[in-house]
C-alpha cells in the first residue's frame, strides 16, 4: 500500500469550505494529471490493499451553515470544520484510498417525515424540526396523514396510508429507533442543498482523475413511506399487511465488505452516519464478525446534530461511537498517518 502522506494541492482553499461555488472541471482535472504524474501515483486498479472511503451525505443542506439543517455540533462550526479537515484528507491519502462512495439524502416534498404527510384537528401542519409525533399521537389524532397527499403517494388509498402512518411510528419504537421528527423541508431532489459540498466535490474530482476511480454515489431517502438514516437500510421495510416497501442496499454491503479497509466519514455522526455504522456492523457480524476490524471511522470529520435550546444528540453520538470502537471498529483521526492505523501498519 502507498501509504506516505501527500501535500495539498495549492489549488484548496480552506476558507471556502463552508461557501457554494462552481468547481473549475477543466482546469482542476490537468492539475489532477499532473499532480499524479509529479507524484506517481498509480490507477486504483492496480491497488493491491484497497480502501473505499465512505462520505455520507456531505451536501449543502448539511454543511453550508445557511442552509436547511446544518450540523453544527457544539462548536457551532461542525460540519465546515469536518470538511476542511476531510478534504485534507483526502489529499494527503490520494495514493491511499482506492474508490470513493459518497452517499446523497436525497428528498420530495411528500415524505413521512415532511410537514405536509401530516396535519391536526384543525387542518394544520406539524413544524418542521420541532415536532415528534409518537404512536400515541396518531393512535389519539393528535396528528394524523393529510389526505390530500394520499393520492401522490398511494394512488388514493387513504385507508391504507392511515394504518401505514401508524405501523410506522409504532415499529420505530418497537425496534429502538429514533422517533419520527418532522423534519424541514431539505436535501430536496434538483435543489442547490443536494449537492455536494462543493471543496468536497472538488476533492473527490481530484482524485477520480488523479487516480483513475470512478466515484459511487448511492442515493437514499427518496422513499416517501419510509425515513432512511442509513445507506445500508432504511428505517421500516414493510408495510401494515407484511409487504415489502423497502430493500437493504445488498450491492454496497458487498461491495464495502470486499475492501481491504472501509473509511467512514460524513454528517451527521448522531443520525446518518451513526446508523450506517450500525447497520454495516449488523451485517459484519452475519457474516464475519472478524471482519468489524477493517472498519475505520474518522471521528474528526463528523459532528452530531445539535440545536442550542432545542436539542443536542452530542451524548447519544459518543455512545454511538464507543459501541462501535467496543465491537471491534477503530476510531482514528484525519491527521493520523494512515499506515500507522491500527490493523494497516500500527
Amino acid at each position: 500500500m502507498r501509504a506516505e502522506q501527500l501535500p495539498i494541492p495549492p489549488h484548496f482553499a480552506p476558507e471556502r469550505v463552508g461557501k457554494v461555488w462552481q468547481v473549475p472541471y477543466a482546469q482542476r482535472a490537468a492539475e489532477a494529471a499532473a499532480w499524479a504524474q509529479e507524484h506517481r501515483l498509480r490507477p486504483a486498479a492496480e491497488d493491491e490493499f484497497t480502501v473505499c472511503l465512505v462520505l455520507v451525505d456531505c451536501q449543502n443542506t448539511f454543511c453550508i451553515p445557511e442552509f436547511e439543517l446544518f450540523v453544527a455540533g457544539r462548536s457551532g462550526h461542525g460540519a465546515v470544520e469536518d470538511n476542511v479537515r476531510l478534504c485534507e484528507f483526502i489529499y494527503r491519502n490520494l495514493g491511499v484510498i482506492t474508490q470513493i462512495a459518497p452517499t446523497l439524502d436525497t428528498h420530495t416534498a411528500v415524505q413521512i417525515f415532511h410537514p405536509v404527510f401530516w396535519v391536526n384537528a384543525d387542518g394544520e401542519h406539524p413544524t418542521g424540526g420541532q415536532t415528534i409525533i409518537s404512536a400515541e399521537d396518531v393512535e389519539k389524532g393528535v396528528w394524523q396523514v393529510n389526505p390530500a397527499v394520499a393520492m401522490s403517494v398511494t394512488g388514493g388509498d387513504y385507508d391504507y396510508l392511515k394504518r401505514h402512518a401508524l405501523h410506522y411510528v409504532r415499529t420505530l419504537t418497537e425496534g429502538g429507533k429514533y422517533p419520527l421528527l418532522v423534519w424541514p423541508y431539505h436535501a430536496m431532489l434538483g435543489g442547490i442543498g443536494h449537492a455536494l459540498v462543493s471543496a468536497v466535490e472538488e476533492a473527490l474530482f481530484f482524485h477520480s482523475l488523479a487516480r483513475s476511480s470512478q466515484l459511487r454515489f448511492e442515493i437514499k431517502g427518496n422513499n416517501p413511506l419510509t425515513e432512511h438514516y442509513s445507506v445500508l437500510h432504511p428505517e421500516v421495510m414493510d408495510g401494515p399487511d407484511g409487504e415489502a416497501i423497502a430493500e437493504k442496499n445488498a450491492p454496497l454491503i458487498e461491495m464495502l465488505l470486499g475492501f481491504d479497509a472501509v473509511i467512514i466519514a460524513g454528517q451527521a455522526k448522531s443520525h446518518c452516519v451513526a446508523w450506517t455504522i450500525h447497520d454495516l456492523l449488523t451485517e459484519v457480524r452475519a457474516q464475519d464478525p472478524e471482519l468489524v476490524r477493517k472498519v475505520y471511522l474518522l471521528e474528526d470529520c463528523t459532528s452530531p446534530v445539535v440545536v442550542p435550546g432545542v436539542v443536542d444528540f452530542t451524548v447519544q453520538a459518543d455512545e454511538a461511537f464507543q459501541r462501535f470502537a467496543d465491537a471491534g471498529m477503530h476510531i482514528v483521526r484525519s491527521s493520523d498517518p494512515v499506515d500507522r492505523w491500527p490493523g494497516i501498519g500500527g
